[in-house]
């Protein structure tokens, strides 16, 4: 059925679960997990405000998420080993994780993508906006959506 499974991680606990589910399902078909982790691009305008230079530098920021994204994808590679499913990890940096994620999927060559959703609905969907549910309408690959 699926021989190469997508599993997008920001590190939250609500992503690792996604994660999880991923492992649990590779292992069930003997398929392989690649893990992967979006940075945001440095912006020194946040939400229209300038955010002074010395704040943050770029390179501190850059430092930040990649730490992140280590963490991160270290969590995704041991959810791998404990379940001995193959694993490779990466991580990108994009303004749109939702946009990544099915590039991602694409270059990898995975033919299913599981990830977890908030599972927000009606106006709180409309502030908030829901990457999952960007990367449901745009990837070609089925998604599997993880509560």
């Amino acid at each position: 059925m699926y021989k190469s499974i997508l599993a997008p991680t920001d590190g939250s606990a609500l992503s690792h679960r996604g994660v999880m589910k991923a492992m649990r399902l590779a292992r069930a078909l003997g398929a392989r997990v690649t893990g992967l982790y979006v940075s945001p691009p440095y912006q020194p305008y946040v939400f229209g405000e300038y955010v002074p230079p010395d704040l943050v530098s770029p390179r501190q920021f850059e430092a930040a998420t990649k730490k992140a994204a280590q963490r991160a994808l270290a969590a995704v590679k041991r959810a791998a080993a404990a379940a001995g499913v193959r694993c490779r990890c990466y991580s990108v940096t994009h303004a749109s994780p939702a946009a990544a994620i099915v590039k991602a999927a694409q270059r990898h060559r995975c033919d299913l993508i599981v990830m977890a959703s908030h599972g927000r609905g009606g106006f709180s969907r409309l502030l908030l906006g829901s990457e999952t549910q960007e990367v449901v309408t745009t990837s070609r690959v089925p998604v599997l959506v993880c509560r």
